[in-house]
């Protein structure tokens, strides 16, 4: 079955660049030509992965961005343009999984988009796989992409997924926030150390609203190890 995309542009000629290149690609495109729009359209057709503009008057790609997470978390793909860059950290601290710079080569779009769908395509029904990771009552499987806390399913965004992973792929290390950055952003992004701050934020504000507030640890002048992941008592 295709994979359904959603393109958030103002600017028509970007949307046809996309489009044909998805559609190239093999995937479905649905369109949107502003923020407002893109949230009625998110929210009727469900796509699995948005192409987000940040860049649009009035509703812009960042506000669209923190709306969807009140909710979702569908990966989304930020466009920015190269003057932006305090918007695409901003993009990826509130819950953005990568960004393409315009201009920007189509085919470089699609690889992107494709790595982000290869990693999320959990297959429902099974259960955790030999490569399954967990430290007290908290689990990832890396090949479904799922996780979940004491049997209770977590919403993780790409970036909150591999940062876990890599915790729990070396329970007991220290990880700098280089480490981390590497570990989580595949594709050689180059993000600033408050953002994978604001990602260790996130990742513990969700496991505290599962009453586990020892997931991650920080050790004071080196970085980060994982914790206890511990119900509270």
């Amino acid at each position: 079955m295709a994979h359904r995309i959603l393109i958030v542009d103002d600017e028509g000629h970007i949307r046809e660049v996309i489009r044909v290149a998805l559609k190239k690609a093999g995937m479905d495109v649905i369109e949107a030509r502003d923020g407002k729009e893109a949230l009625a359209r998110f929210a009727a057709d469900r796509p699995d992965l948005i192409v987000l503009d940040i860049g649009m008057p009035e509703f812009d790609g960042l506000d669209v961005c923190r709306e969807i997470r009140k909710s979702s978390d569908v990966p989304i793909l930020f466009l920015s343009a190269r003057d932006e860059e305090i918007d695409r950290i901003l993009g990826l601290e509130i819950g953005g999984d990568d960004y393409v710079t315009k201009p920007f080569s189509p085919r470089e779009l699609v690889a992107r988009v494709n790595v982000i769908l290869r990693r999320l395509s959990p297959r429902n029904g099974e259960k955790a796989g030999p490569s399954a990771l967990a430290q007290g009552g908290l689990l990832i499987d890396p090949e479904r992409h799922v996780a979940s806390f004491a049997g209770t399913p977590l919403k993780l965004t790409a970036i909150e997924f591999g940062i876990l992973r890599a915790f729990l792929t070396r329970p007991t290390s220290v990880f700098n926030r280089e480490q981390l950055m590497r570990a989580a952003y595949q594709l050689n992004i180059q993000v600033s150390d408050r953002t994978i701050d604001s990602h260790i934020r996130n990742i513990r504000a969700k496991l505290a609203a599962v009453a586990c507030d020892n997931v991650i640890e920080t050790i004071h002048g080196v970085g980060f190890k994982l914790g206890r992941c511990e119900k509270e008592a």
